[in-house]
């Protein structure tokens, strides 16, 4: 293969190779096998152009042209002309399906799925970087140059994936640019001209490229990209204080440094909520069974967002620890306030990636595996270093807390320094939303009255209605436009009462996770993508951080804010309910949200020994599991095409076919160019110019053989020459053998790298090359030809009916 072919080659591997970070955006990923054959295609383009030769912008240009006309047919196939040729009609598609895309990725969370507007966007981006690429490295020839859309494209996508396996996407993008680089230092290398060094081993060139002298600096080039990529991975890992770059996971929250220590980011995790909500089908992230007697108060916590500044609310920066065995006591909550604790087994699915764990408030203890930290003050577990909920089972114990009306509505003022952090308003905040609050509440004598009247108002008397189309908004007047409109979703309303609860002096924060989710036959909850909520939390003395729900239509109404709300009597948490056990149970109490029908012998009314059952989310699509397999089939039998054409050839030459003398001669024309081919394999380059017998002796001296499988080289050359030289030509026999003989002597004089190139990448498959291009000339000739015949026939024709001009 020619520089150039290399440089093509290794441009389109390292282009697929860091489209690989876009993968864990959209299912199925049958779109990149889409994009690599485009980019192929497109590669091929460009070689083709560079053979002619043509200018190097009207390479570029044939080049996108050809992207052009592959991306009409794919995705606008009905506006174009001949089903391939632009119009503009196609233009216009492109647009819309450009405008669709943006919708989409502003309406779907992670990973997305595969719409046309979406694969628009990702197939062309990849077409485009790969263009950029090729033209850059291979027409222009400066590879180095190359990695700047390589990086732009591999940034890009790990930034919108959040890291999601982001060593492994940046190990295979930096293979593939330095694969890029080797090849144009050993391109740029192999131009420097003949090297003339001292004597050499028998059989050895001793210049050319593949010289030692000439394969020393690109193997001190490889040694250099390794030991840096090798640095590049291992520094951060090593130093984990060195936060960002490359390596680092966007948003991850996790613990810097071991030990107790360490903080971890303020993350909003309201940007996909929205989206969650708005899947076209809900799609299970969680399942869990617990002892509870009812898990219509049961949600599942992920964090607390407790930072206002006007616009939005967002977790504050904050110290984790580690896990400790038993959690500390919920802040603020008496000995007095009934509780009961419960166990919840949980099991998440094996796509669901968060950082922070979803889990009951308040939580008492927590039993799982993995790389886990404990932020004490929002009561919430992160992982660290990458930990994530995908596939996690874990159990967990909590307390429901049930207090009376009299306790909140007589609950004493909240600490000084809690007080301070959690009414922060900022000043910006427009002056209608305290004047609403004041207007809402008036004639409430306690915060508890109050915060029940900021409640109802949104979800029973103000008018309000629940909808997830309506855009969240931006800055200071996006709480403005919604208590306008009356029209939102649990973002929405949970902002909106936090902050007003604020503006009236009561503590307040904003939870997010999902709601109790939806009962199953066999006693579990399941909980989907469509579950995803955000509610307030005001602060009471006494009783701890307390839930609200305003939000009309969805989850429920806490039993303490309701008219005939009931009354229980106090427990000690130490102690608990007779119906809850501080360990699983084996025969936990049935679920009153148990459906009646499902409320069957070995259904509904007991919940398994084992824990929680895992989400029954079927997994990855028919269609990505198969493009996957076809993919990974792809990746490993096209480097393995030159050894298994090799093998067929070997096959076919030295099977046994007819029983004619024409037949036989054949049979020692094919052991002989076996043989030659072998020699090939192993680095002794054929020489036509050479009599069989010389060029025996030359495998012989250059391939180091002896004994048996040089008299079967000298064997085979002797037949050789009676076949093509006697009067009357008599066949060798134990052709087959002997060439046999002399491939395992090859091997034996060769060294191991020599070996398995011989046997990976031979040098004679070539030939099919030199085939095809043989091929296509006589197609051209054959062409060229028929032409001519047609023109001359099409002249003679014309001649005959051509008017003669001469006179009678």
């Amino acid at each position: 293969m020619s520089g150039r072919g290399r440089l093509a080659l290794c441009a389109l591997v390292a282009t697929l190779m860091s489209a690989g970070a876009l993968v864990p955006l959209v299912e199925p990923a049958f779109w990149l096998v889409q994009a690599g054959c485009m980019v192929a295609v497109m590669s091929g383009v460009g070689a083709l152009a560079r053979r002619v030769p043509l200018a190097r912008t009207m390479t570029v240009v044939l080049q996108g042209l050809a992207a052009l006309l592959m991306l009409t047919a794919l995705f606008a196939r009905d506006q174009a002309l001949l089903g391939f040729v632009p119009t503009p009609g196609v233009l216009g598609e492109f647009v819309d399906l450009l405008t669709e895309g943006g919708d989409d990725v502003g309406r779907y969370a992670i990973p997305a799925p595969a719409t046309d507007g979406i694969k628009l966007m990702l197939i062309g981006g990849v077409l485009l970087i790969g263009l950029a690429v090729d033209a850059i490295a291979v027409t222009f020839r400066s590879a180095a140059a190359a990695g700047l859309p390589l990086l732009a494209l591999y940034s890009v996508a790990a930034g919108l994936s959040g890291g999601t396996g982001g060593w492994l996407w940046f190990l295979l993008a930096a293979v593939g640019y330095l694969l890029l680089l080797l090849a144009e230092g050993r391109d740029r290398l192999s131009q420097w001209g003949r090297i003339f060094g001292g004597a050499a081993a028998p059989g050895r060139f001793t210049s050319g490229p593949d010289a030692a002298e000439r394969r020393a600096p690109v193997r001190t080039g490889r040694r250099i990209g390794v030991v840096a990529l090798g640095v590049a991975l291992a520094v951060p890992a090593v130093l984990p204080a060195l936060d960002g770059g490359l390596l680092a996971e966007a948003g991850r929250g996790s613990g810097s440094g071991p030990g107790g220590g360490g903080t971890i980011s303020a993350v909003n995790p309201l940007v996909s909520l929205q989206d969650n909500l708005n899947q076209p089908e809900d799609r299970e992230a969680l399942r869990y069974k617990t002892n509870a007697k009812n898990t219509q108060d049961l949600y599942l916590r992920i964090m607390a967002l407790d930072k206002f500044d006007g616009t939005s609310w967002r977790f504050s920066q904050r110290g984790v620890e580690d896990v400790p065995d038993r959690l500390p006591g919920a802040p603020g909550l008496r000995s007095d306030v009934s509780t009961t604790e419960v166990t919840t087994n949980i099991s998440a699915a094996g796509w669901y990636r968060q950082n922070y764990l979803p889990m009951p408030y308040p939580a008492t203890k927590v039993d799982i595996a993995g790389r886990w930290r404990f932020e004490p003050t929002g009561r919430t577990l992160v992982g660290d270093r990458g930990q994530s909920t995908r596939g996690a089972r874990y159990e967990v114990g909590s307390l429901l807390v049930n207090p009376t009306k009299e306790q909140l509505a007589s609950a004493p003022e909240a600490p000084a320094a809690l007080r301070r952090e959690y009414t922060q308003i900022p000043a910006i905040l427009p002056d209608v939303v305290k004047e609403t609050a004041l207007g809402v509440t008036e004639g409430a004598t306690t915060d508890y009255e109050k915060a029940v009247r900021l409640q109802d108002w949104f979800a029973l008397d103000g008018g309000f209605s629940y909808n997830t189309e309506v855009d969240s908004g931006t800055g200071v007047a996006a709480i403005t436009r919604f208590l306008q409109n009356k029209e939102g979703f649990c973002v929405h309303f949970s902002f909106a009462m936090a902050a007003m609860a604020r503006t009236l002096g009561i503590p307040a924060r904003v939870a997010v996770g999902f709601t109790p989710g939806t009962p199953q036959s066999d006693g579990s909850m399941s909980v989907g993508l469509r579950d995803a909520h955000a509610w307030p939390e005001l602060y009471f003395e006494g009783v701890g951080w307390t839930r609200f729900e305003p939000t009309p239509s969805r989850g429920s109404a806490p039993d303490y804010t309701r008219p005939d709300a009931p009354v229980d009597g106090p427990t000690d948490p130490s102690s608990p309910d007779a119906s809850a056990s501080d360990t699983p149970s084996d025969e936990p109490s049935a679920s009153d949200s148990c459906p009646a029908q499902g409320r069957q012998p070995a259904e509904c009314g007991t919940a398994v020994a084992d824990g929680a059952v895992p989400p029954t989310d079927a997994g990855p699509p028919v269609g990505t599991v198969i493009g996957i397999v076809l993919s990974a089939l792809a990746v490993l039998l096209i480097p393995l095409l030159p050894l298994l054409w090799r093998t067929r050839i070997r096959a076919l030459r030295l099977g046994s076919a007819g029983r004619t003398v024409e037949d036989a001669s054949a049979r020692t024309l094919a052991a002989w160019r076996e043989i030659t081919d072998t020699a090939w394999d192993h680095g002794i380059p054929p020489d036509d110019s050479r009599t069989p017998r010389k060029t025996a002796a030359r495998i012989v001296r250059l391939g180091g053989l002896e004994g048996p499988p040089a008299e079967a080289v000298h064997r085979v050359a002797g037949a050789v020459e009676r076949v093509l030289y006697a009067p009357d030509p008599q066949p060798g026999t134990g052709l087959a053998e002997d060439a046999r003989l002399v491939r395992e002597g090859l091997r034996a004089a060769a060294g191991r790298w020599p070996r398995l190139r011989a046997l990976l990448a031979p040098r004679s498959s070539v030939r099919v090359v030199w085939a095809a291009s043989e091929r296509l000339r006589a197609l051209n000739d054959r062409w060229a030809a028929g032409r001519a015949r047609l023109a001359t026939r099409w002249a003679a024709a014309t001649t005959r009916l051509r008017p003669s001009r001469q006179r009678g």
